[in-house]
């Protein structure tokens, strides 16, 4: 969640980036939602689809202190940085949310 209005040519097709991202991934949800609401009414037999079970994992603040040009940085160290940022957080969610999955 981006705090405040995006004022310069960058913050703008930066925010334009997220919400064409952010627009496709919701079609995607919404098509999952739509066969695990049929699975569940019966209307699917569970033998014919798989319901799935779709949990998010945020770091709001972390992601939100990066900068746009962040997106194109291919650099090993940064993603490496980005992937035990991932980590930490998945590893805290499970801490908290294991058992209730």
């Amino acid at each position: 969640v981006r705090r405040g209005v995006p004022i310069t040519a960058a913050e703008i097709l930066n925010r334009i980036s997220e919400i064409s991202f952010n627009s496709s991934l919701m079609r995607e949800m919404r098509a999952i939602a739509f066969v695990t609401d049929l699975i569940q009414q019966g209307t699917i037999d569970r033998g014919e689809m798989k319901e799935m079970l779709i949990h998010s994992i945020r770091a709001d603040d972390a992601m939100c202190a990066l900068s746009v040009s962040s997106k194109y940085n291919a650099d090993w160290a940064f993603l490496s940085e980005l992937h035990d940022h991932g980590r930490r957080e998945a590893d805290a969610w499970l801490a908290h949310h294991y058992g209730n999955i």
